[in-house]
C-alpha cells in the first residue's frame, strides 16, 4: 500500500490497528498506549504526520514537542509545515538559562522547561503530544509559552483518552486529537 492510499478512514483504522494497549504498566491500573508500532510502520507514520500537519489552522512559527514521545511528532510536524522545532524537557534536562513551569500529579508534582531564548515574543506555536490524558502537561506547556510572549494556536494528540478531563482543563484552547478512546 502506498503512503497515498493512507489517508483519512484508512490511516485512522490502521493506526488503531498499529498502537498497543499494555495494562498495568507503568504501573498497576495504568493502561499504557504503546506507540511503538506505528512509528516502525514508514506508511503510516508518515500518514499520521501529514494529518496532523494538514489540521493545523493558519501559519505556525514554532512546533513545541513534549518529552518524550512527543519529540518524536512534534520534530517531523514542524518540517512538514515549515516550522522551528521546540523541545519541552523534563526538569534538570536542559543546560540554563529556562523557563520552567511546575504542575500538579496524583503523586506530586513535575515541572516543564524550554530555553526561552528559542522562543520569538509573537511566535504563534503548536504543542503536539502523544496522548492528552489529564491535561497537566499540556496545560503547563501553554503557560510556559504563553509566559515566554508566544501565541499558543493548537494543541495535536495522537490519541485522546476521553474519559479523562484534559480537554475540559485545555478548554480556550484550540485542541485536535487523532484518536479518540472512550
Amino acid at each position: 500500500m502506498s503512503s497515498a492510499a493512507l489517508r483519512g478512514d484508512a490511516l485512522i483504522h490502521r493506526m488503531n490497528e498499529l498502537i498497543r494497549d499494555v495494562p498495568d504498566f507503568p504501573s498497576p491500573g495504568i493502561g499504557f498506549k504503546d506507540i511503538t508500532p506505528l512509528l516502525a510502520d514508514a506508511e503510516a507514520f508518515a500518514g499520521m504526520v501529514a494529518e496532523i500537519a494538514g489540521r493545523v489552522d493558519g501559519p505556525v512559527d514554532l512546533v513545541a514537542g513534549t518529552e518524550a514521545r512527543g519529540f518524536i511528532l512534534a520534530a517531523p510536524v514542524a518540517m512538514a509545515l515549515g516550522a522551528g522545532f521546540v523541545p519541552v524537557r523534563k526538569h534538570g534536562k536542559l543546560p540554563g538559562p529556562t523557563a520552567a513551569e511546575e504542575y500538579s500529579l496524583e503523586y506530586g508534582t513535575a515541572t516543564v522547561e524550554v530555553h526561552p531564548f528559542t522562543v520569538p515574543r509573537g511566535a504563534r506555536v503548536l504543542i503536539v503530544d502523544d496522548v492528552l490524558a489529564t491535561g497537566g502537561t499540556a496545560g503547563a506547556t501553554i503557560r510556559l509559552f504563553e509566559r515566554c510572549g508566544a501565541e499558543v494556536v493548537g494543541l495535536s494528540f495522537l490519541v485522546e483518552l476521553a474519559f479523562l478531563p484534559g480537554r475540559e482543563v485545555l478548554a480556550g484552547h484550540r485542541v485536535d486529537s487523532l484518536i479518540a478512546v472512550a
